[in-house]
């Protein structure tokens, strides 16, 4: 029941909002004045309960219904979809006895339109009503013929829901027919579920067929035949044809105003907006509106490319800083957040599940082992990396593989996105580690300046290159420059070396020696 608060109890919410109770601090006239303060708080409640039952009654009394009206006006892709969905279901759940799409969309992506043809027509005891006042073109008007009822104002149009696809060379062209065979046979269940004439339905997906208007010559019986029904039926020379319906000729997708598709029957009646919605339908006033949420808002600025972009891209370096001082920190936090935002806008656009999340954290756990546990570039960075950019871009399809030329342009998109992002962080990289200092791992990625040191502890000094590891050996001492838990840095002279422990956590200014060295891998105990 949607009721703005207060409503059949008008006498009472004055004194509910604004009447304060004193209560005096002793004796017995406090006593008194609470059980009164009491008294009367309850006959308030009793009095606006019986308001509430009597507005009920009013309304059973008038037999008006309840609807929730749900607006779509964009393309049907995967975001909005789902977005549609969560209204939807939210609808239902309120027990309201009308739920009206108020459609003026161009259509979209043909497997979102089957599973919102599917919802509305699985709805129970509610009664679904498409509302057109512009356009519902393609999927949005095979959206509309799925619900039990149509209502559109007078030049409003639906139709031309033919499945098209984009070419090699970037022009759109018919589908193949077994993708046409498909779509067709879903129009004409839904239809055929809904009342409304089959081939006029699939008319709107099948620009080659013909519709004529057919009188049986014995019953007088008038039906929608297709020249595929005829040529399919045992009876076909029963049926007198008229002249073709001129909204479905030969080469040309089934589209209709208002006004045709009532005389047609594909249209329950034309209405001139929503106030005369509430009288044909007979409904409660003002009907209510289910609007766009902040939520829904936020879902769609963070499904945006851009936006995207910039929370892997903030992620990824975020991430970086908080490895290069392991610890939860702000760089752990931010990345936390970015990546978070990331998943949970997926997740409630309906691309992304569980499944990538922990792809995606297994990845970094791979990543993490390679940085600080298992020096060099191997299997377990490799992996990580695959893993993590993998899982970022199956989070943002909702199909397993392309199929067609849009789905496999949708793909790329998505991964120049990731791969974009990921770039810009090793630019980052690039540039913290110049001007930022050491960063675990991103030592060998980058040039060291010669260093010079002096040979034999004598006077001369003597030009050395490469990464400060190559400059230890088994047996030098020297200080704990950060916790070692069990990786850190540990000042060896002029050297700032990675080092691990052999699992012992180690205070930071601890004088440590190194007992292993394995390629890059510098091993140190406590002294």
């Amino acid at each position: 029941m949607f009721r703005r608060f207060g409503e059949g109890c008008d006498a009472m919410t004055t004194t509910k909002q604004h009447t304060t109770f004193v209560l005096p601090c002793r004796g017995t006239q406090s006593i008194v004045s609470a059980f009164l303060a009491v008294f009367v708080a309850v006959a308030a409640l009793l009095s606006c309960s019986r308001g509430f039952a009597q507005a009920d009654a009013a309304d059973a009394g008038s037999g008006k219904r309840r609807a929730v009206l749900i607006e779509f006006k964009e393309d049907i892709n995967p975001l909005s979809g789902a977005l549609l969905k969560r209204k939807f279901e939210a609808a239902v759940e309120s027990d309201a006895d009308v739920i009206i799409l108020d459609i003026q969309s161009p259509g979209g992506f043909t497997s979102v339109t089957f599973e919102l043809m599917d919802m509305v027509l699985e709805a129970k005891d509610v009664e679904t009503v498409a509302f057109i006042e512009k356009d519902a073109i393609s999927g949005a008007a095979l959206l509309a013929l799925s619900a039990d009822t149509i209502l559109m104002r007078p030049d409003a149009r639906m139709g031309d829901a033919g499945e098209i696809v984009m070419g090699e060379d970037g022009a759109f062209r018919y589908t193949p027919a077994k993708s046409r065979s498909v779509l067709a046979q879903k129009v004409r269940d839904t239809a055929e579920a809904t009342g409304r004439p089959l081939a006029l339905a699939e008319k709107m997906t099948d620009k080659d067929m013909v519709v004529y208007q057919a009188t049986n010559k014995d019953s007088g019986e008038k039906l929608y035949l297709s020249d595929k029904d005829l040529a399919s039926r045992e009876d076909a020379d029963q049926w007198e044809l008229s002249p073709p319906i001129r909204e479905a000729g030969k080469e040309m997708f089934f589209t209709v105003n208002g006004r045709r598709g009532v005389e047609l029957g594909m249209v329950d009646q034309t209405v001139e907006g929503r106030e005369e919605l509430a009288q044909v339908l007979n409904l409660q006033e003002p009907i209510v509106e289910m609007e766009r949420s902040w939520t829904d808002t936020l879902v769609l600025l963070l499904n945006t490319q851009f936006v995207t972009f910039l929370l892997l891209l903030i992620g990824l370096v975020a991430l970086a800083i908080e490895l290069s001082a392991p610890g939860i920190g702000i760089g752990g936090l931010t990345s936390v957040l970015c990546f978070g935002l990331f998943f949970w806008a997926r997740f409630l656009g309906g691309t992304s599940g569980w499944l990538e999340v922990v792809l995606f954290l297994v990845g970094i756990l791979f990543i993490a082992a390679e940085v600080f546990v298992i020096p060099g570039f191997g299997v377990a960075g490799i992996s990580g990396l695959a893993l993590s950019l993998g899982a970022l871009v199956m989070a943002s399809r909702r199909f397993a593989l392309p199929e067609n030329e849009i789905q496999w342009t949708s793909l790329a998109t998505d991964m120049m996105t990731v791969m974009g992002a990921f770039l810009g962080f090793l630019v980052c990289l690039a540039v913290m580690a110049k001007y930022l200092g050491d960063i675990p791992g991103l030592s060998r990625l980058t040039l060291r300046p010669q260093v010079m040191v002096a040979a034999d502890g004598g006077a001369s000094a003597t030009l050395v290159s490469g990464p400060a590891w190559q400059r230890v050996e088994v047996g030098d001492t020297g200080s704990a420059m950060s916790a070692l838990r069990p990786s850190g840095k540990v000042q060896f002279g002029d050297d700032a070396v990675d080092v691990v422990t052999e699992g012992d956590y180690i205070d930071p200014g601890t004088e440590v020696r190194v007992v292993g060295k394995q390629g890059a891998r510098v091993t140190v105990r406590k002294v």
